[in-house]
């Protein structure tokens, strides 16, 4: 395992990568007593916020699923979040759905005007196959993949084209314009199947 983290850091010392981790350095601080206000006037500070609320627009999900996750279709900044959500955090993998929850999370995206019309569902898609919406990620060409797994489950996620080293799935959440999804899961939807 690589000492190196995706951000050219030493993964221990990635204020990104070791969030969560052993290596987190705000997991092993010890907490600190609440200080006492020291204001001139006698005025007390505002309480800070304790929790920070990690979704904000209109989402819409599916699940919960074995392992107690759920895959939410949400609103964000700049476009649509795909992610996997467990334990009220979003969870650093490829989201995995059920084939049978594809078209009602469809549905209720079109419903709650996350996506303009409800794209068909990859229903006849086989197993190994995919549909893909082609673009860029800086000087890197991508695709956001709609996958069939083993069995029934479906597998939306970005893949990156590394030079020299073929296609590779990135396991994060996916994060797009809404265009870039309903391209993927026509593309999908039109696969003949096996």
């Amino acid at each position: 395992m690589s000492r190196f983290c995706r951000h050219n850091r030493l993964t221990a010392q990635c204020p990104i990568c070791s969030k969560g981790t052993l290596l987190d350095p705000e997991a092993t601080r010890p907490a600190r007593a609440p200080r006492r206000s020291s204001r001139r006037d006698g005025s007390k500070r505002p309480p800070r916020p304790t929790t920070t609320k990690l979704s904000r627009g209109p989402f819409v999900s599916a699940g919960p699923y074995e392992g107690g996750y759920e895959v939410r279709l949400e609103r964000v900044p700049g476009g649509l979040r795909l992610a996997v959500w467990q334990a009220g955090q979003i969870a650093r993998r490829a989201p995995v759905i059920a084939a049978a929850d594809l078209a009602p999370l469809l549905e209720d995206a079109a419903r709650e005007e996350l996506i303009e019309l409800p794209p068909p569902a990859p229903a006849a898609l086989g197993e190994g196959q995919h549909g893909a919406s082609p673009g860029r990620s800086g000087e890197l060409r991508d695709e956001l993949r709609v996958e069939r797994l083993d069995g029934d489950r479906m597998r939306i996620a970005r893949w990156i084209l590394r030079p020299n080293a073929g296609w590779e799935l990135q396991e994060a959440p996916v994060m797009l314009p809404p265009k870039r999804f309903a391209e993927a899961l026509a593309a999908a939807s039109r696969r003949p199947a096996p």
